[in-house]
């Protein structure tokens, strides 16, 4: 068994010069985003989750026919030192609110067939995660009947998420097809501690994945998996946590750091303190708000904090666009020479850093992995902030 650094939800900003994710930087292409894991961030495995655009899809091709892209015999597909997991993000309908979920295939024949189905129930498979027209069941069984597996994504964020704003009980949304269901997608703004108050994810693996939206966003959050060799199947078995595959280690950002943390009221454009849950701004009295992560949380929970032996560490990884003092050129200068952003902010000395970005970066980056900082809680879509 080895170990394994994944990030499981990078999309694509443009495919053969055409706009794929309206929202993402058009330098988020698919050799970037492979080159950027395997040279900058020290990431083995990425799940690029917009492979049901066409033109992704032909590029996958064009790489294997070219000979820079390999399929795996177990599923994912292999370039250079990275193995890439094509999936898609898709958005639905859940009772009242509206959901995004991951849906992960092991090769092209499964994820073509995919795209063939779902085209008919979605509104334009040009771009990324587009509404789709199925139920939550309909979808998840179509994604299984095509070999795939499915995943809840940033599953507490107020906007587009089960918990944030369609459901308190997956066991209830997903009825028989809820222990087909192997993880959930913590997001930005929770950890394990937050998710571990529910007691229907006791059986769930827990996922820490950046949602990337750009290049230097890749590996924010992250996992560890141990198992054989980077493949599909040994993925599937990692999140069945079978035959001795499992998730080691989460990284992922200190939730106070993620956009939608605290409740943050509208009125006075600022995060609601005190003790949560805050459902209304104790400044003004607006309920003109944005309910916090931890504060739904602390409202839908069922028990205290009871970690399953399986769950593994949580590990606060503050990512160095995050840490104050740490500027592009700066950042751009220890990638270079690292060529590992994990190995820069849990691994390298005081001494390492300091001869490549000088004595205040060195001092900055180990406080940061030591956790002596101040945090500002982020909310309402602002991101928290580190004061040093």
């Amino acid at each position: 068994m080895n170990n394994f650094s994944a990030d499981l939800h990078v999309h694509i900003g443009s495919s053969k010069e055409k706009v794929v994710k309206i929202t993402a930087s058009r330098d988020l292409t698919l050799l970037n985003t492979i080159k950027e894991c395997e040279l900058k961030k020290g990431i083995n495995i990425v799940g690029i989750v917009d492979c049901l655009v066409p033109s992704v899809l032909s590029e996958i091709k064009e790489l294997i026919y070219k000979g820079l892209m390999d399929e795996l015999q177990d599923g994912g597909f292999r370039c250079g030192k990275t193995t890439v997991i094509v999936g898609a993000e898709l958005e639905l309908t859940v009772g009242d609110g509206v959901a995004h979920c991951l849906c992960f295939f092991p090769g092209l024949s499964q994820i073509t067939a995919f795209a063939s189905y779902i085209k008919n129930y979605i509104k334009n498979i040009n771009l990324s995660t587009q509404r789709c027209y199925l139920s939550i069941i309909e979808l998840v069984k179509a994604v299984l009947d095509h070999d795939g597996i499915f995943i809840p994504a940033h599953v507490f964020t107020p906007f587009k998420s089960l918990y944030g704003n369609c459901t308190d009980s997956l066991t209830r949304t997903f009825d028989k097809y809820y222990d087909k269901i192997y993880a959930i997608e913590l997001g930005l703004s929770a950890d394990s501690n937050m998710a571990d108050m529910l007691k229907e994810l006791n059986s769930k693996v827990f996922l820490s994945n950046s949602d990337a939206h750009s290049l230097n966003k890749i590996a924010r959050e992250f996992n560890i998996f141990y198992m054989i060799k980077p493949t599909f199947a040994e993925l599937l078995m990692v999140l069945q946590n079978r035959e001795g595959r499992k998730i080691i280690a989460n990284y992922g950002l200190d939730p106070r750091l993620g956009k939608y943390h605290r409740t943050y009221c509208l009125k006075c454009n600022m995060v609601v303190d005190g003790q949560p849950p805050q459902h209304r701004c104790n400044k003004c009295g607006s309920t003109e708000v944005v309910i916090g992560v931890l504060d739904r949380l602390m409202t839908i929970k069922d028990q205290e904090v009871i970690h399953p032996t399986f769950r593994p560490k949580y590990i606060y990884n503050m990512p160095l666009e995050f840490i104050p003092g740490i500027g592009k050129v700066t950042r751009d200068k220890l990638l270079d020479y690292f060529h590992s952003e994990l190995y820069v902010l849990h691994n390298a000395s005081f001494d390492e850093i300091q001869k490549v970005a000088g004595k205040k970066a060195a001092e900055n980056i180990i406080r940061a992995r030591k956790g002596a900082v101040s945090i500002k809680a982020g909310g309402g879509g602002v991101y928290g902030h580190i004061n040093i």
